[in-house]
C-alpha cells in the first residue's frame, strides 16, 4: 500500500508481502527491496528537472502490520513484529471496547426517596408537577411502547417529555424483544434527557423469570408484590417483597410497591425491612397526591376542601401550560382532569373517620362532607366530576359524556347523569 500524499488517496501495487518474521517488502520496477518501516523514494536529480518544478515531498510505503503492535529491529535491520506484545495490545484494545460510558457508569441511589410510580394515563406531565410541588423527589413518565417509539408516533414520544421542575426524572418503556428494547434505549439516550430509564418487566412468562438482572448491569428493581391474576383484588404481598430485599446483592437496590397510603405505611415498611431501599407511591397519590407532604412531615393532613380545590386548581394551570389554552388544550386538560377525579373521589377526610389512617383498599358508602365542596368531591358520579370541571375550566361542550378509562378505580356508578 503506497499513499499518495498529493490526494489522501492510499493505491495499492500489489506488491507488498510479509516474510516469515513478520517484515514488510515490496518489489518495484527496479527490482530494489523497500525497507517495512519506510523508505524514502529518491527524487529525481535538481540538474534533470526543470529548475522551476518545486521539490515534491517523499513518498513512503507503509507497513501491512497493524500499527497497534510494536516492532523490534534485528541485527540486520529488518523490523520484526514482537507477536506477545501484539496479542496483549489487541486484548487491551478490546477490553478498553467494552468499557461503559461515562453516562451509564451513573448510579442513582434511591434510598429514602419519595418515588411517584410511573402512572399510565394519569401520571402525564402536569399531575407529576403537582407530586413535584407536594414533595416528591423521584418522578417518572407514563409507560411508553417500545415499538411505538421506532415508528416514531409522535404522542408515544410525548410521553418521555421532562419538567424542568423534574431534577430526578426516569421514563418507563416496555417491549417483547431484547433488540427492540436496546433500539429503544439507544434512542432515548441520543434525543432525551433522563437521568435513568425503568424497564417494565412485570411478565411472568419463562423467558423472563428467574433471571438476576442484577448482573446484567441493573441498578435498581421495584418488586410490586402483587401477581397478574390478583391485580387489586387484594393487597400487596409485603412479606414476599421484604424476602427479596433480603436476598438481593448489596449492589441491587430493592424498591417496594403496593398501598401505601399514609406516612405510616411507609414508616412501617421502612422498619420492618431496613434492607429496603424505598417504598414507590402509585395509587396512593393518585387518590391523595398530598401523601408526600405527609411522609416527610409526618402527619396525617386533614386537608379541608378548599385546599384541594387550589391543587386541582393548580393542575388545570399546569395543563393549560403543557397541552395549550385553545379549545383543544382546554379540552385536552379537562379529560385528564377527569381521569384523575375519577380517583381523587376515593379520599375520605381524616376529620370524618372513626379509624384512622383510612386503608386504601376501603370502599366508603356515600356520606355527607363538612361543606358542599366536600360532599361534591366526595361523589362517585361522573356527572359531579364534570361539575368540577366546569368550575375551573367553563361549560363543556354540547353533547359531551365522559367514563373512566382505568377500570381499577372499582366504581361501577360512574355513569353520566
Amino acid at each position: 500500500m503506497v499513499e499518495n500524499e498529493n490526494d489522501g488517496q492510499i493505491a495499492d501495487n500489489d506488491a507488498g508481502d510479509v516474510d516469515g518474521n513478520g517484515c514488510c517488502g515490496a518489489t518495484g520496477d527496479s527490482g530494489n527491496d523497500l525497507d517495512c518501516a519506510a523508505e524514502v523514494l529518491e527524487e529525481d536529480k535538481p540538474g534533470e528537472a526543470d529548475a522551476t518544478d518545486e521539490h515534491r515531498p517523499p513518498k513512503k510505503t507503509k507497513c501491512s502490520i497493524d500499527e497497534t503492535c510494536s516492532v523490534l529491529v534485528n541485527d540486520e535491520g529488518c523490523k520484526e513484529n514482537e507477536p506477545e506484545t501484539c496479542i496483549e495490545n489487541i486484548v487491551e484494545d478490546n477490553d478498553k471496547c467494552l468499557k461503559l460510558h461515562p453516562r451509564e457508569k451513573k448510579l442513582i441511589d434511591f434510598r429514602e426517596k419519595l418515588y411517584l410510580a410511573p402512572l399510565t394515563t394519569v401520571g402525564n406531565l402536569p399531575f407529576r408537577q403537582v407530586c413535584k410541588v407536594l414533595g416528591a423527589d423521584v418522578t417518572c413518565g407514563e409507560m411508553a411502547m417500545c415499538t411505538n417509539l421506532l415508528q416514531g408516533q409522535a404522542s408515544e414520544w410525548a410521553l418521555l417529555r421532562r419538567h424542568s421542575s423534574e431534577d430526578l426524572f426516569g421514563v418507563q418503556i416496555c417491549g417483547a424483544y431484547p433488540d427492540t428494547v436496546a433500539r429503544t434505549v439507544e434512542l432515548i439516550e441520543q434525543n432525551c434527557t433522563v437521568d435513568f430509564i425503568d424497564i417494565n418487566m412485570g411478565c411472568p412468562i419463562d423467558i423472563v423469570v428467574n433471571k438476576d438482572i442484577g448482573n446484567w448491569g441493573a441498578t435498581a428493581v421495584t418488586i410490586h408484590g402483587r401477581t397478574r391474576q390478583q391485580r387489586y383484588s387484594k393487597l400487596a404481598d409485603w412479606e414476599y417483597i421484604y424476602q427479596c430485599a433480603r436476598a438481593a446483592p448489596s449492589s441491587l437496590q430493592v424498591l417496594g410497591n403496593g398501598d401505601v397510603f399514609s406516612y405510616l405505611d411507609w414508616n412501617s415498611h421502612k422498619a420492618d425491612c431496613p434492607e429496603l431501599s424505598t417504598c414507590m407511591i402509585a395509587r396512593g397519590a393518585l387518590i391523595k397526591p398530598w401523601i408526600f407532604t405527609e411522609i416527610k412531615e409526618q402527619r396525617h393532613w386533614d386537608i379541608s376542601s378548599g385546599e384541594r380545590l387550589d391543587i386541582l386548581k393548580d393542575y388545570v394551570r399546569f395543563g393549560l401550560q403543557h397541552w395549550g389554552s385553545d379549545s383543544k388544550g382546554v379540552e385536552t386538560t379537562r379529560h385528564f382532569l377527569l381521569e384523575w377525579l375519577s380517583y381523587t373521589c376515593r379520599y375520605i377526610p381524616v376529620g370524618l373517620l372513626d379509624v384512622i389512617p383510612q386503608r386504601i383498599n376501603w370502599r366508603p358508602p356515600s356520606y355527607f362532607g363538612r361543606d358542599d365542596l366536600e360532599t361534591l368531591m366526595a361523589s362517585d358520579s361522573a356527572a359531579d366530576w364534570i361539575r368540577i370541571s366546569e368550575m375551573l375550566l367553563g361549560k363543556v361542550p354540547s353533547g359531551f359524556t365522559f367514563a373512566p378509562k382505568h377500570k381499577s378505580n372499582a366504581y361501577d356508578r360512574a355513569e353520566n347523569g
